[in-house]
């Protein structure tokens, strides 16, 4: 008989959690950047990044040179942090780009309809 009470309580609260994120998803949410770190040591760090559509990447500063390697194509669009300007990028799968050590990362907003992964590799 406990037994069952639980499982009722815990069968409610799963599916209140279901028709919450439904919901928040219905009207436009996404969960964030998605970030797993694949490889760290003391001279490389390899992450995994994963960009929703509509959801922005926010601005921070680079903190190591970075190597960026695009998993998927992609469409995204760039708002430069000084001047505001908004400029749109496509990558293709297997594209790389380079970043210097203090570089300015500005927002990205993935365009597309679909996640794009990009490896981020971090040089200690």
């Amino acid at each position: 008989m406990l037994h069952d009470i639980g499982m009722r309580y815990l069968f409610i609260a799963l599916s209140a959690c279901l028709l919450t994120v439904g919901a928040l998803h219905l009207m436009g949410w996404a969960p964030p950047i998605q970030e797993t770190v694949k490889l760290d040591n003391k001279r490389v760090r390899v992450k995994e990044v994963v960009y929703q559509p509509g959801v922005p990447r926010e601005r921070y500063i680079r903190p190591t040179d970075q190597v960026i390697v695009f998993l998927d194509d992609s469409k995204y669009e760039r708002i430069d942090s000084a001047t505001k300007e908004r400029t749109v990028r496509e990558r293709k799968s297997g594209d790389l780009i380079w970043h210097d050590k203090g570089e300015d990362a500005p927002v990205l907003k993935n365009l597309g309809t679909k996640p794009y992964r990009a490896l981020v590799i971090e040089l200690k």
